[in-house]
């Protein structure tokens, strides 16, 4: 939707628009508003009506008890009541004023202001409309409640409900209009039931902006739950002295019947064709759901006693309006529930059973039904864990997933966040808007999120004026006038960049999953946990098993090789020249067995804790793996090229193993009669180095890929090409330990790209 925000238009508006509602000093002319001292009830400040209205100049009854005012026993039942701090004993009253020909009847009420001033409001009794407050309730009870009996079937059917109530609620008051009023999530308004004479226009459907009721207003429709205009073209009547004498301060009017309207908001209603106003407030937990407004075409006052029962008439149709809400979000609530519920328990059955797997919860959420789609009826969603991306429907492409991380641990601070429209926060968002103008996001940590989106849905909105020219200022002399906007007709707009709204009962599912989540992710990690610490001390173990067992088949095998040859030099007249055969294949496979011990022996040692984290010159350690393959490079004249190599954190000895294992390899499988062409080059990337070994050799089968880097496997006979077929696994291990990754692409008889990545943070 649409916002209109005033800092951004007008520096000094939103000031200036609070200014004018709170601090407002004047009161409405019909009544007559005291301010008083305590416990004396002396006359501070008074209202310069007093004359016009009961015939006593403001000036004389200034200084003067209030029993100069009204009869004694009168005031004495006032005195006895605020002692107690019981405006309840005291409200509300009929009092009878002296004047110098007859007695007035008013009706009497007393308010403590937020500044702490005594307030005594009086109204004068409208005899003709006068009408018991007992009666009304049960007159308004019995409305209501024939308003629920034709509604039993319409449940969740919110508009046919508040088309009963405003038609009751102008039937109660006698206005000419009235409207149910909805405030949205962005502060915008709908009018959502109507009912009117036939000569009023109709606002039924229209939106009207934020900026029509701004927060100044809001925060007083919060503390005055029953708002009366009288007169939207009366004089407001300034207090006498204009500041309180005991503060030097005006007196805040804040919660006071009589406080006149902004001359803004006067201005509004009069442009409406309004000439007198009630408006009864819809509270949800403290915060405005909604407004009933009634509309008069001529001035029109409301005693004391229907403004009572109106209040509590907005409670009572509040109380039905939530229930409407609630029985329409059951259904709903319930399919969520117990979607979440199988979830949730799939995702316990999965960790449990897949306790080894860092991301088995996310196999739960993800690979079955109901999943994080049906969950919130989302179009997409990814979640990101353990640092790999896993999506289902329509979502983002990974490059940016992750842009969209990095904007919400920079700008969300909220466990569960909420939007419908993604690209109103973040203009770059405007690039995906197609499958994520809305999103949901739950945090499971700074690096792991549950990510739901909403694609953008175009609708149209019917407005009750333009929403971007909502008012009018005017700078006269230096000095901010506001002036309401004078056309409510229809303006229609095609609302871009937003989704469907999520819901609250969406907002409150993902709370509930969140929980879930990281109760099965803490759990997870303490299995982990004591799964690590099982396998540190297997691990160690194995290490002590290896070094033991490779030194006590060294002397054995050292010792066959010694007497073998021995046998072979001794009686080398008597064998013939088969048995001298069988002597050389008997040590050459001595000598295998011997290469293949000391390699299983490296493999052994190679771990995350033997790595010495340090600065690593990567052309250095490339350097030297060169040193080592002299022999090879020589007797092929293989050409090995390199790039200018950067310099990482990394351990030098293992980048060494590295290069060497797979340099000799490709040197190993050059094509027959040619010289070996090796490259070695390296590319910056975002959060990583990639390093690639290139060779022109004789290729690799792509069935064969997974197979070359397990322990001991071969593709080719010791006959065709030695080794013991652990050089490759080898080197995954060392990238491993390094937090990489290492893969391989080929083609038979085209060479082959050995590529592995190094972590810009490897460390741990």
């Amino acid at each position: 939707m649409i916002g209109t925000n005033f800092d951004t238009l007008y520096p000094d508006l939103t000031n200036l628009e609070r200014s004018s509602i709170n601090t407002l000093t004047k009161v409405q002319s019909h009544g007559v508003l005291l301010v008083l001292q305590e416990p004396d009830l002396i006359v501070l400040q008074v209202s310069n009506n007093t004359l016009a209205t009961f015939g006593i100049a403001p000036n004389r009854l200034l200084g003067q008890p209030l029993e100069q005012i009204l009869d004694v026993f009168q005031v004495e039942k006032f005195r006895a009541g605020l002692a107690e701090q019981n405006f309840e004993r005291s409200n509300y009253s009929k009092v009878w004023l002296r004047n110098p020909d007859s007695y007035s009847v008013f009706d009497a009420v007393f308010h403590r202001s937020p500044d702490g001033a005594l307030i005594l409001e009086l109204e004068p009794t409208q005899k003709d409309e006068h009408i018991p407050f007992l009666s009304f309730y049960h007159l308004a009870k019995t409305s209501i409640l024939r308003g629920r009996g034709a509604n039993e079937r319409l449940t969740a059917d919110l508009p046919a409900f508040g088309k009963n109530v405003v038609a009751q609620v102008r039937e109660m008051t006698g206005f000419d209009r009235v409207l149910l009023y909805q405030f949205d999530d962005d502060g915008h308004g709908e009018v959502i039931a109507e009912d009117k004479v036939a000569q009023m226009e109709s606002y039924l459907g229209l939106h009207f902006p934020a900026s029509d009721i701004p927060p100044p207003a809001r925060e007083m429709f919060l503390a005055n739950q029953i708002r009366v205009i009288s007169d939207t073209r009366e004089q407001a009547v300034e207090m006498i002295p204009a500041q309180h004498p005991l503060t030097d301060r005006p007196t805040d009017l804040t919660l006071a019947n009589l406080r006149s309207a902004a001359p803004c908001h006067s201005e509004y209603l009069q442009n409406m064709g309004v000439g007198a106003s009630l408006t009864i407030s819809l509270l949800r937990n403290g915060h405005l759901w909604g407004i009933i407004a009634c509309h008069h075409q001529t001035p029109k006052s409301v005693a004391y006693e229907l403004r009572k029962a109106c209040e509590l008439l907005g409670q009572v149709i509040f109380a039905d309006i939530s229930t409407i809400e609630q029985i329409g979000d059951f259904s709903y609530r319930s399919k969520l529930a117990h979607d979440r519920s199988v979830a949730i328990d799939r995702m316990s059955q999965f960790s449990r059973g897949e306790a080894r797997s860092k991301t088995s919860f996310v196999n739960g959420l993800m690979g079955y039904e109901p999943n994080l789609l049906d969950l919130f009826a989302a179009e997409g969603a990814a979640v990101y864990f353990g640092g790999e991306w896993t999506t289902i429907g329509q979502t983002p492409p990974p490059a940016e997933l992750d842009y969209l991380v990095g904007w919400l641990n920079a700008n969300v601070q909220d466990e569960v966040f909420s939007t419908d429209s993604l690209a109103a926060l973040d203009p770059a968002a405007e690039r995906f808007k197609d499958v994520a103008s809305g999103l949901l996001s739950i945090s499971l940590s700074p690096q792991s999120y549950i990510l739901c989106f909403r694609p953008e849905v175009l609708r149209a909105i019917n407005w009750g004026g333009d929403p971007h020219h909502p008012f009018q200022v005017v700078e006269t002399a230096g000095n901010l006038s506001v002036y309401p906007r004078k056309s409510f007709q229809l303006w229609k707009e095609i609302v871009r960049l937003h989704s469907l709204l999520w819901k609250t009962v969406e907002i409150e599912s993902a709370i509930e999953l969140r929980s879930a989540v990281v109760k099965i992710v803490l759990r997870q990690a303490e299995e982990l946990a004591l799964l690590a610490t099982d396998l540190v001390r297997s691990n160690a173990e194995l290490k002590k098993f290896a070094y033991v067992a490779s030194h006590d088949l060294q002397e054995p095998l050292h010792q066959v090789a010694s007497y073998v040859q021995l046998l072979g030099t001794r009686y080398s007249k008597e064998l013939d020249r088969d048995a001298q055969e069988f002597i050389g294949l008997a040590v050459e496979g001595v000598n295998l067995m011997q290469n293949l011990i000391d390699d299983v022996l490296v493999y052994s040692k190679l771990d995350l804790q033997g790595i010495e984290w340090e600065p690593t010159d990567v052309g250095i350690a490339l350097n030297r793996a060169l040193n080592h393959l002299r022999g090879p490079i020589r007797e092929t004249g293989a050409i090995v090229t390199s790039d200018p190599m950067p310099t990482i954190v990394a351990d030098s000895t293992q980048l060494t193993q590295l290069f060497q294992n797979l340099i000799g390899n490709a040197i190993k499988f050059s094509k027959p009669d040619t010289v070996p062409q090796v490259d070695v080059s390296v590319v910056q990337r975002e959060n990583d180095w990639l390093f690639a070994v290139r060779a022109d050799g004789i290729g690799i089968d792509p069935k064969y890929f997974d197979r070359i880097f397990v322990i001991f496997q071969r593709l080719h006979t010791r006959d065709e090409y030695s080794g013991t077929g652990i050089g490759l696994t080898l080197c995954k291990k060392i990238v491993e330990c390094h937090h990489g990754k290492i893969w391989v692409t080929s083609e038979l008889g085209q060479g082959a790209t050995f590529s592995f990545t190094i972590p810009f943070k490897s460390v741990s």
